[in-house]
């Protein structure tokens, strides 16, 4: 095959693909268009066999006309796809219409819970005052939990606390001053001891207020330097740090075995600001928590010289300042998987 005859057959392939092409519309009509261009038995394959048949002089010029139709064919065959995707797409997505007025959808975000915040808040500023966190089992022995913090088993204090007996000698935690046991065991009699220890305590309660498992943070401290006016003062810090610097604290007596003398701390009502209103019980003041100095007894009673070092206790709810901090009207609300209840504490 000469030059000329080449590019007379070759120009009247490329004609003949550009007048087929306007009918595919579909892709069956493509693939067929394809293989009727583009082929094994497509006029363009002829030529690239025929190459053997040119004069060798000719047929580099005849090679570079070849490569030409052949991306002249395959420009018009890519084309087409293009145009038959592209409404195929426009089909599909006005089948498929997405009404974009509608909001988007989220993954609800979540929060601290309030339990933990409490635990956090508390934790974060004894930490900042040196104190350590210690922690110990929920399931305890008789004497951690009642005998080493001076409370025999005929004392009435057993009966306030009303715990559950899980085998004889062994019980659920009421309080985590068994956890000070514990410390006051590993420290062997050795000082200065300053300590919080957070976590759940059980005791047979049932109210709007109380529940059967709650929590607490207890606090300790032993030295032979510590004295009645180092725990009013970090208490009054702790309880303007929870509840506002403008709240007022009062102190008052009261009685705990493990403590001697004992107080009660109060804090201004924040509902009435200490006016009196049903929240306080017109009283003007809110119960928050317990403390005192260490009665010689507990400390002589965990190995400790009760006549070279002194200390002094302290003990909050966890939950009751959840409550009062956050408006909770029911102490199961803490332990109840309640997402319209948590939802409000993304905000915080």
């Amino acid at each position: 095959m000469t030059i000329a005859e080449f590019q007379e057959k070759g120009e009247a392939a490329l004609k003949a693909c550009l007048l087929e092409v306007d009918a595919v519309s579909n892709l069956d009509d493509l693939n067929v268009f394809k293989g009727r261009h583009l082929g094994k038995k497509s006029a363009l394959t002829g030529f690239y066999q025929m190459m053997r048949s040119v004069d060798p002089a000719e047929r580099k010029e005849f090679g570079i006309l070849l490569s030409r139709l052949k991306d002249k064919i395959e420009a018009v065959y890519a084309k087409k796809a293009s145009e038959i995707e592209a409404k195929l797409l426009s089909e599909k997505m006005a089948r498929k219409k997405v009404d974009i007025t509608l909001p988007g959808f989220y993954p609800l975000a979540g929060a601290i819970h309030p339990y933990q915040k409490v635990v956090r808040e508390i934790t974060d500023f004894f930490v900042g005052l040196g104190f350590d966190i210690a922690d110990g089992p929920e399931v305890e022995s008789d004497e951690n939990n009642f005998a080493k913090m001076n409370i025999p088993m005929d004392h009435p204090a057993r009966d306030m606390q009303d715990s559950f007996s899980i085998a004889e000698g062994v019980v659920l935690r009421s309080h985590t001053s068994a956890v000070q046991a514990r410390v006051m065991a590993a420290m062997k009699g050795k000082a200065p001891i300053k300590v919080i220890c957070p976590g759940k305590v059980y005791r047979r309660d049932n109210d709007a207020t109380h529940s059967h498992q709650f929590g607490q943070i207890e606090g300790l401290v032993i030295s032979r330097d510590a004295t009645f006016a180092n725990l009013i003062e970090i208490l009054t810090k702790l309880l303007r740090h929870l509840f506002g610097e403008k709240r007022a604290v009062r102190f008052r007596p009261s009685f705990f075995p493990f403590t001697e003398p004992s107080i009660e701390a109060d804090i201004s009502c924040f509902e009435c600001d200490g006016k009196g209103c049903s929240f306080c019980k017109h009283t003007g003041w809110i119960e928050i928590l317990g403390a005192g100095m260490v009665h010689p007894n507990v400390l002589r009673l965990n190995g400790y010289d009760a006549e070279e070092l002194q200390g002094f206790a302290f003990g909050l709810g966890i939950d009751r300042i959840a409550m009062l901090k956050y408006g909770i009207d029911d102490i199961k609300r803490l332990y109840a998987d309640e997402a319209d209840f948590l939802a409000q504490f993304r905000k915080e």
